[in-house]
């Protein structure tokens, strides 16, 4: 089967795994609350969306910019998600389950930056950069 780039990167599929788990904690949230799930909803599909974006460039700054997106996005859905804590709106199990799910995205998030970081520095000695599908 034939996959986009994006598909094979671990932290675009645990991005797709928290925008499930989002879309559970928004379905529980109390009515009045829309703004947490508006905002939540936005956060959370702004991860995997531009992991994708940032897969589907050439150039290494290129791919840094959308991956800072995205990281930015996932810690932007930790912040959220302590909201909904402190104000007990959301079951302490998904909670959770977000946060590890957002730790393990940031992180990989962060690694791939930084790869692009390296990448970019080393485009004027001839070397190739990576494909991007490793994170």
């Amino acid at each position: 089967m034939n996959n986009f780039d994006h598909e094979r990167l671990d932290v675009y599929q645990t991005a797709l795994k928290f925008v499930i788990l989002a879309d559970k904690i928004v379905e529980g949230l109390p009515k009045g609350r829309s703004y947490l799930s508006n905002q939540l909803h936005r956060a959370a599909l702004s991860i995997p969306l531009n992991t994708a974006e940032g897969a589907g460039e050439f150039s290494p700054a290129d791919k840094a910019r959308f991956y800072r997106i995205a990281r930015r996005s996932a810690t932007e859905c930790a912040a959220i998600l302590d909201i909904c804590r402190y104000l007990k709106l959301a079951e302490t199990e998904f909670l959770t389950d977000g946060r590890k799910f957002l730790l393990r995205v940031v992180a990989m998030l962060t690694r791939m930056i930084k790869m692009q970081a390296s990448s970019g520095s080393q485009a004027g000695s001839g070397s190739q950069a990576g494909s991007g599908s490793k994170d």
